[in-house]
């Protein structure tokens, strides 16, 4: 199974930790009546816990905690709200601060007059290059036309790495022969100057550490070609020496923003709590894995609703609607409301499922308040990744007409669909039971005598102070 859900919430299995060490903190003022000084400390004590195990920096969450305890203090608990709902709401607004506040609208700065230069820097390891491709497949996405400019000509195969990453994402390459970078990126810019494309991206060269060299190199670059945006690319795995990394990058060249990656890797999070501090730069992106669309934008709102439990819900339904074929969806929903649902349609309505991920993953991006992630898992194992090959297996074992018409699924075909997916018979019955069920629940629910019956009980109930959420 293709699973972006997997790949987005393993993304970031850094704050896992910090999420239920922030649960455990929470916990404490259950029961409570109202904030007071006492208990605040407390729920504290395992806050600031969680944030030096995530290793984030010591004065950032001094800082934080500070801030959490004067507006707590001083908080009128708001009416509906008890004590440890308060205190929630007054640490995932502290969170997103820190984390850089409101994002943007547009990610990035585009220049008034094309093409916009996007210079991407850091150390060598970060993963810069195939960032470089991953950013610029994002902005092909989005209406731009990108060229990709290897100006790293120290690095073994660097130039090269470019080239075919940039044939991966679909996005054009500059080739030159020069071997000086300022040349290189000056003529690149010239160039999409000339044949209109909107982005220029210049991969720049790394160290293995900081040096005068490296930096007097950027240096020039940037004074010849002007760029919009000088983003930093930052390794999580690396925690607090990103945070040291990126403040001397912005010290001498004046980054832009941060793109944070291997974000999937065993690591405790602190950098994305403590870059923004260091530099006062905002992470812009986010990238998880290899491939290239394992890459989005950050929003520390997201973000902090994600630590806090709250799930993610935007990011999902963004991510859904460009994973899922609106087309496709509307024809299954013109053939449900005829009671024309076959087979064959709940075929497709899985492999559309799957295009979401792990139900695993996906549950983690829901707000289940109190809900585990123990719990949470157990919960998807009903419809788990295994489940749904199987189940795949068995409509793909039927013919085209069997998909059309179930009843022609007798015991022999029965068996020989079993024998084709490698599935018990019991498991053929057991599926035909469920398309039938959700074919007689569609056509409840399309009967005008059902609705109707469900408008009166709905009127009956608000009327009755009862509150339906309709």
């Amino acid at each position: 199974m293709e699973d972006w859900a997997q790949r987005a919430l393993e993304g970031w299995r850094m704050f896992d930790s910090l999420t239920e060490k922030l649960s455990k903190a929470m916990k404490t003022l259950r029961g409570q009546s109202k904030l007071t000084e006492s208990n605040i400390d407390e729920a504290l004590r395992e806050v600031r816990m969680a944030l030096l195990e995530a290793d984030v920096h010591v004065g950032v969450a001094r800082t934080f905690l500070a801030r959490v305890k004067e507006k707590a203090l001083g908080a009128e608990v708001m009416q509906g709200l008890n004590p440890g709902q308060a205190f929630i709401d007054i640490v995932h607004k502290e969170l997103v601060e820190i984390m850089g506040g409101q994002a943007d609208e547009k990610p990035l700065a585009f220049a008034a007059q094309p093409p916009t230069v996007v210079m991407m820097v850091g150390l060598q390891g970060a993963g810069k290059t195939t960032t470089c491709g991953k950013l610029a497949k994002f902005l092909k996405k989005n209406g731009s036309s990108p060229l990709l400019v290897p100006a790293d000509v120290y690095r073994p195969a660097a130039i090269q790495q470019l080239h075919v990453v940039a044939k991966d994402a679909g996005i054009p390459s500059f080739h030159h022969e020069g071997k000086d970078p300022v040349e290189i990126c000056v003529a690149a810019v010239k160039e999409a100057r000339t044949k209109g494309w909107d982005v220029v991206i210049l991969d720049t060269a790394g160290r293995l550490h900081l040096d005068e060299a490296l930096m007097a190199e950027l240096s020039r670059i940037k004074a010849a070609c002007g760029p919009s945006e000088i983003l930093f690319v930052a390794d999580a795995m690396t925690g607090q020496d990103a945070v040291r990394s990126a403040g001397s990058f912005h010290e001498q060249l004046g980054i832009t923003g941060v793109i944070l990656t291997k974000t999937d890797g065993d690591t405790r999070g602190g950098a994305a709590f403590s870059i923004k501090q260091a530099t006062g730069q905002p992470i812009k992106f986010t990238g998880s894995g290899e491939k290239l669309d394992e890459f989005e934008r950050f929003h520390p709102d997201r973000m902090a609703q994600r630590i806090l439990g709250m799930g993610d819900v935007l990011s999902l339904i963004e991510h859904a609607q460009d994973k899922i074929d609106e087309k496709e969806a509307e024809r299954m929903a013109s053939r449900m409301a005829k009671n024309q649902f076959t087979l064959e349609d709940m075929r497709k309505q899985f492999q559309q499922v799957s295009k979401l991920g792990s139900m695993t993953k996906i549950m983690g991006m829901l707000p289940l308040p109190g809900v585990s992630k123990e719990q949470k898992e157990q919960m998807a194992s009903l419809a788990t990744d295994k489940r749904m090959k199987h189940l795949t297996a068995i409509l793909d074992s039927m013919t085209p007409k069997e998909r059309a018409n179930h009843n022609l699924l007798d015991a022999k075909r029965k068996r020989r669909v079993a024998g084709g997916s490698g599935r018990p018979v019991q498991e053929v019955n057991q599926l035909l039971k469920q398309y039938l069920e959700m074919k007689k629940m569609m056509t409840q629910m399309n009967d005008p005598k059902f609705m109707s019956r469900m408008q009166r009980m709905a009127g009956a109930m608000k009327g009755g102070g009862i509150g339906m959420p309709f």
